[in-house]
């Protein structure tokens, strides 16, 4: 075959080829021919390879004194293969797979060395967000566990306020006192539906919202936050449109960034906060994690600090990882901003340089939709009084939370049989005066069970879902007006209510 033919069949290939002299040089291969695919993955011109050794583009040392070595006592039909990271021209990194084979000689020793290198930065960096994402629903299992507990907990908290608050109306010190400890419940139940929403046990709750509104709501807590580890400055665009996210867990988002930051500031430390508008293109989202073509509004957390290696970076995000000096964080902050991001339909990336600082730029979809206005945490309610007289069957596995529900229905005038499990409310739905009317559990399959037998008994039968899904549970055996759904923790007047309005529906 002509050499000028054999030259542009490999040059019309879609691998680097690279074909190189045999040698036992510490700087690795003679490089006398490479194909034009080659030379666009690497930045070189052909002209500049020829005549240099191979390791000039091999990132590690090691990769290459391998290479090397295999060739000294490799033998045709014998290939080496590998993987690892290539020096680009520009100074860039990309990283591929090769495969290195010796050319047959007509006659005596073969000389000559044919390397294939293909690209696998893609692949290996969709590999990486596909294991960013089972470490990510890790720890959204586990915050959605600790969450469900917690809600428990706040039930009976919020609850008691709530009855205490009844029996000291005429106290105005005491209700005060009352109202602080609700309203701080309150703010903890709001904690706790960020975790279950990060796990994805809980609907994201989403509000149009304006970000300049978010910040400059947020810039004092923000500023002394950073104390005197810096300044911070506001760079907000007048032109920004609105986002649907959720304004609570966004606040959240927002904290942890400039605590971030300003953990990682030094002398005349500055963080600063931006907004812009911004518009991807289609064909500027080459790769699988890459925005999606639209508008979108742009916030940035900026600082002057210490700035992050490449390998910190690539763990940045992820569950329980944390630089942080032992007790001191708990690598939980960036995996939740994530998860607010990722739930808002937006993209977050950070760019860092050590000793240049850092910047993590947040995209959230630009919406025409008009700003909400925001929500008030609502004072202690009265618990009503509805008056009820009928049978009520409580499944409830948190002792705490069982006995205060079933005392407020006892009070309320409800007979009431209160038990842990569905097997143990079989039993005990057998002292009400008649059959169960009411029946307030959270419905897994044994309680679906159980709630079907119930059915049978009084056909009329409602139920108060207060599972810790999403939503209520599909019946579809059940009229859609005899069951409503309560999440946890839910106040003891809106359990009042719900089951008020169930059994007059």
């Amino acid at each position: 075959m002509p050499p000028a033919l054999l030259a542009a069949a490999l040059h019309s290939l879609d691998e680097g080829i690279v074909v190189a002299r045999r040698g036992a040089a510490a700087g690795g291969l003679e490089i006398l021919f490479a194909n034009a695919v080659f030379c666009a993955m690497t930045g070189y011109p052909e002209s500049a390879l020829r005549g240099r050794r191979h390791g000039l583009l091999h990132g590690e040392k090691t990769d290459v004194a391998k290479i090397v070595s295999w060739q000294r006592t490799a033998r045709p039909g014998q290939s080496f293969a590998g993987e690892g990271y290539l020096r680009r021209k520009d100074g860039g990194v990309l990283h591929a797979a090769w495969n290195f084979s010796l050319i047959p000689a007509s006659r005596g020793r073969a000389v000559h060395v044919v390397a294939t290198y293909r690209d696998t930065t893609e692949k290996r960096r969709l590999q990486e967000a596909l294991l960013h994402a089972q470490r990510l629903d890790a720890v959204g299992r586990l915050a959605g566990g600790v969450a469900h507990d917690f809600n428990n907990l706040l039930s009976v908290i919020n609850g008691y306020c709530q009855i205490m608050a009844s029996q000291v109306a005429d106290q105005p010190p005491l209700l005060k006192g009352i109202d602080v400890i609700h309203r701080a419940g309150q703010k903890a139940a709001a904690l706790t539906r960020q975790l279950l929403a990060f796990g994805r046990r809980e609907p994201l709750k989403a509000r149009v919202i304006n970000l300049n509104r978010l910040v400059h709501g947020n810039a004092d807590i923000l500023s002394r936050m950073l104390g005197e580890s810096g300044r911070l400055k506001l760079a907000l665009a007048r032109n920004i449109g609105q986002v649907r996210t959720n304004p609570v867990q966004f606040q959240q988002v927002l904290l942890n960034l400039v605590l971030n930051a300003r953990d990682a500031l030094r002398a005349n430390g500055q963080v600063v906060i931006r907004t812009a508008r911004r518009n991807v293109r289609s064909g500027l989202n080459r790769r699988a994690t890459d925005a999606a073509p639209g508008r979108y509004v742009c916030l940035s957390v900026s600082d002057n600090g210490i700035g992050m290696d490449a390998e910190t970076q690539r763990q940045l995000f992820e569950p329980f990882f944390t630089t942080k000096p032992e007790g001191e964080g708990t690598g939980l902050g960036l995996s939740l901003v994530y998860g607010v991001v990722e739930q808002s339909g937006g993209f977050i990336t950070v760019k860092s340089e050590l000793g240049a600082g850092s910047t993590f730029e947040i995209l959230l979809p630009e919406t025409n939709e008009p700003a909400e206005p925001p929500e008030r945490t609502a004072a202690i309610a009265p618990l009503p009084s509805t008056r009820g007289h009928e049978s009520v069957l409580l499944i409830e596995k948190d002792d705490l939370l069982r006995k205060m529900v079933a005392g407020i229905l006892t009070a309320d005038g409800y007979h009431v049989a209160a038990t842990r499990s569905p097997a143990a409310a079989r039993r005990e739905a057998r002292h009400l005066p008649k059959p169960a009317q009411l029946l307030i559990a959270s419905l897994t399959s044994e309680g679906e069970k159980l709630a079907r037998a119930l059915q049978a008994a009084e056909p009329n039968l409602r139920i108060l879902c207060t599972t810790g899904r999403e939503r209520a549970p599909a019946l579809g055996w059940l009229k859609r007006r005899r069951c409503a759904y309560l999440p946890k923790p839910y106040a003891l007047s809106e359990l009042l209510k719900r089951a008020r309005a169930l059994l007059d529906a």
